[in-house]
């Protein structure tokens, strides 16, 4: 088992700023997947995305390393900030945003995937995720990139709000508008609850 397993967040920053490689190489492995997903299902493109990904975690390296990291036990939600800006900038470059979602299999994830689930488990989580995926790509981008910074970087109302530079409100508006937009193209007629 790897010692720096049980360590915090900030207790890995502060090991890296001092100079432990190996301290951010933990870090870097405990969120990367959910910041790549983040990036990947903002750009739609598993090969853009792993470009942004990387300038992302140059970023942060440079901010720690700087010491503009300022500890506030929130390291995720300050590393999706950058990739998120990092999507933002891309798009801005290119002026254009994404309009179609390219498949995205993480071979890991795959190959990590429970032996004893059944094929038939498999296939139907397949199913489920690309209808979630087309459902996804339907709303307007404001709450489709709610969503994902709320529930696939699981960040806060408040980070959320922060990191797209909109009002709290509006972040809930995003997100509640988004899940109701989902439920009724999915036919569920039930309470949105955020």
């Amino acid at each position: 088992m790897n010692l720096y397993n049980t360590l915090t967040d900030q207790e890995l920053i502060r090991l890296y700023i001092s100079g432990n490689n190996p301290a951010f190489t933990t870090l870097v492995h405990r969120h990367k997947n959910r910041i790549f997903t983040t990036i990947i299902l903002l750009v739609r493109d598993r090969n853009l995305a792993e470009d942004i990904f990387q300038e992302a975690f140059i970023k942060i390296v440079n901010a720690l390393q700087s010491g503009h990291y300022v500890d506030n036990n929130r390291f995720l939600a300050w590393a999706v900030r950058i990739a998120h800006n990092a999507c933002i900038s891309h798009f801005r470059k290119a002026n254009h945003w994404p309009n179609a979602v390219l498949a995205y299999n993480d071979e890991l994830g795959d190959s990590m995937e429970l032996a004893e689930y059944s094929q038939e488990y498999r296939m139907i989580k397949a199913e489920v995720t690309e209808e979630i995926n087309v459902m996804l790509d339907r709303l307007p981008n404001t709450q489709r990139e709610a969503l994902i910074l709320r529930y696939y970087a699981d960040l806060s109302y408040k980070e959320m709000a922060h990191t797209v530079g909109i009002s709290i409100n509006t972040a809930l508006g995003r997100v509640r508008y988004a899940l109701m937009n989902l439920r009724k193209q999915a036919g569920v007629e039930s309470l949105v609850s955020v």
